[in-house]
């Protein structure tokens, strides 16, 4: 076996402390790692209608054949089952943590269990110590748990470190686990999962190297990849990042904003990638093995209380999404007030666009006398008022008072509690991104294995089709969508950043696995990424998913404001979704 396949699969289980290393190698040669072998496992650990929350749920962590190998294969795969949804839960994470995998020689992780106590997890190669969490537990600070654990922990080679914040801790059902400070397993509550098994966070190191079978055509087809992403194709990442995105989306009156009570947000200026950049761009930082360097961050610059002339500079990271959720959704105008709210939002550890969409729901039914004050506490909520999110966020992270309590449940559960389901903006159980650019869009998030906006691009269909000046029929957009997602399978089994997809064809991704001494053709690729969407599909239908009750709970509002495409409609919806279904099932 060359150093360059994948075949380990580590084993935890946090109730007896106990650890071991099976091979598969067969395993990743069929599903390609990552998402494919994720699912898998997922598929074999996971019983049948477990508690998202409880012991039997696992933690898997998986990586592809092309992490720490070509560039922009940066990212890691988290499966588990969903405490927001109660299906299937799946994120992708960036900065160090695939390459940190890789170098502990390890394809995957499989963690089961709960510990009686808080632990943190220090994996070094095949090596698993169990360490004591106790301190580290209600830390207030993500940041702060990592630092301590850089600071107390050794890790030759790459290391990456995984932590839950207070969030996590409470179980809030949209809690995310960050790594390396600015990136993120974000959506779908692995944070609350983590919380559930006492685990505070894992360390990965690792020293491995590989030789490749045919080093000379590896170097040449790597420099040609390196080359493309150092060309102007990716500038505008390198430049701006994706908050590049606020201008022209609000151009095209497709910004969700203020609870999608309106399509164009009055601070896009404020807020947008240029002006950010202008005023608060204090780095640019990478994945690993990623020359684009597409992650900004904001220096803040705020006084100490009682000290004149006395100031801290905090370091924020911004993108698009969370100025969507935190910004536009909450009519937050001024770019210092939106990077306050960020970093508590970075503190506590939640999901942001579960956060802001959560509260901007909260906001409009406080409005509206739906819910009163004395629900929160005595916080009001109102548009624009950074001050009063701040400690919104708080709030949930910690569950005080009977709104944010069941906000913390996540946006649907508040709704059908308090009322507000009408305006109350989730698909598949996972709050809303932040693309309103037309019907393809919105059946990507009820379809979409993770009900996101990157998993069939539904809003690159529209926008390419409001050029067109014309509408696809219901079973084209279906048919796109499950195109694009099915091919977005391999490159999340290698596991690629989605930013790179225009340079990773399949003709390109077969070239690239023949240095490695794998032949695989460009229609295998095809099959396998259908496999895989299939595969997704099949745990969530075992697990009580249905698209046809999923069309019952769409949101009122989303027919309510026009796109670009014209007012959508609910029918053309439905049969968009029952024609993705078909295919998914292979009618």
């Amino acid at each position: 076996m060359l150093a360059t396949d994948l075949s380990k699969v580590l084993y935890i289980n946090l109730t007896s402390r106990r650890c071991w290393v099976k091979e598969k190698p067969e395993l990743f040669r069929a599903w390609i790692g990552g998402t494919g072998v994720g699912i898998k496992l997922l598929e074999k650990e996971c019983p049948l209608g477990a508690d998202p929350l409880g012991p039997e749920n696992p933690i898997i962590i998986s990586i592809g054949y092309f992490n720490g190998i070509y560039p922009l294969a940066s990212k890691a795969i988290a499966m588990f089952k969903s405490p927001l949804n109660g299906n299937l839960g799946e994120s992708h994470a960036g900065g160090r943590c695939a390459v940190a995998l890789r170098m502990a020689g390890l394809g995957a992780v499989v963690i089961k269990g709960r510990s009686e106590t808080p632990v943190y997890l220090v994996i070094d190669g095949e090596k698993v110590r169990f360490r004591d969490a106790s301190a580290l537990w209600g830390m207030e600070s993500c940041s702060t748990v990592g630092r301590i654990i850089r600071d107390i922990e050794s890790g030759g080679g790459i290391r990456a470190i995984m932590r839950i914040g207070i969030a996590g801790e409470r179980m809030v059902k949209y809690a995310c686990v960050t790594t390396e400070t600015y990136r993120h397993f974000g959506r779908l509550g692995l944070g609350a999962v983590f919380g559930s098994k006492k685990l505070k966070a894992i360390q990965i190191s690792g020293r491995e190297s590989f030789k490749m079978k045919d080093p000379k055509s590896y170097r040449q087809i790597y420099d040609s990849l390196f080359n493309t992403f150092k060309s102007p194709l990716m500038k505008k990442y390198h430049d701006l990042g994706t908050p590049m995105n606020v201008l022209p989306l609000n151009a095209t009156k497709t910004l969700p904003t203020k609870n999608l009570l309106n399509e164009q947000y009055d601070g896009a200026e404020a807020l947008s990638g240029e002006r950010i950049a202008e005023s608060f761009l204090g780095r640019r930082t990478a994945c690993a093995h990623c020359p684009v360097s597409c992650i900004h961050v904001a220096a803040l610059r705020e006084p100490y209380e009682n000290e004149p002339y006395f100031y801290k500079t905090k370091m924020i990271s911004y993108d698009y999404e969370p100025i969507y959720a935190l910004a536009a959704m909450l009519d937050i105008r001024r770019a210092e007030d939106y990077l306050r709210l960020m970093d508590k939002v970075e503190e506590v550890g939640v999901d942001a666009m579960s956060t802001g969409v959560a509260l901007s729901w909260a906001t409009e039914a406080m409005e509206r006398g739906i819910i009163k004050p004395e629900d929160a506490g005595g916080l009001e909520l109102k548009w624009g008022d950074y001050r009063a999110y701040i400690k919104a966020v708080d709030c949930i992270a910690r569950r005080k008072y009977p709104l944010f309590d069941a906000m913390a449940e996540g946006v649907l559960f508040a709704a059908k509690k308090y009322g507000g389901e009408e305006f109350a903006l989730a698909f598949g159980g996972n709050e809303m991104p932040g693309y309103h650019t037309g019907p393809a869009a919105y059946v990507g998030y009820i379809t979409g294995a993770r009900h996101s906006h990157l998993d069939g691009a539904g809003y690159s269909i529209d926008q390419k089709m409001a050029c067109s000046g014309k509408a696809g029929a219901p079973p084209e957009v279906a048919k796109l969508l499950f195109d694009e997602e099915s091919v977005r399978q391999v490159l999340s089994s290698l596991a690629v950043c989605y930013f790179a997809r225009g340079a990773y064809t399949l003709d390109v991704v077969s070239k690239c696995f023949r240095p490695m001494g794998i032949e695989i053709s460009a229609d295998e690729l095809a099959n396998i990424g259908r496999a895989i969407l299939k595969a997704k599909y099949a745990f969530k239908y075992r697990e009580g998913f249905s698209l046809e009750k999923e069309c019952t709970r769409l949101p009122a509002r989303i027919f309510e404001r026009t796109t670009p495409l014209g007012m959508l409609k609910r029918e053309d919806l439905i049969e968009a979704v029952m024609a993705f279904e078909r295919l998914v099932r292979g009618d």
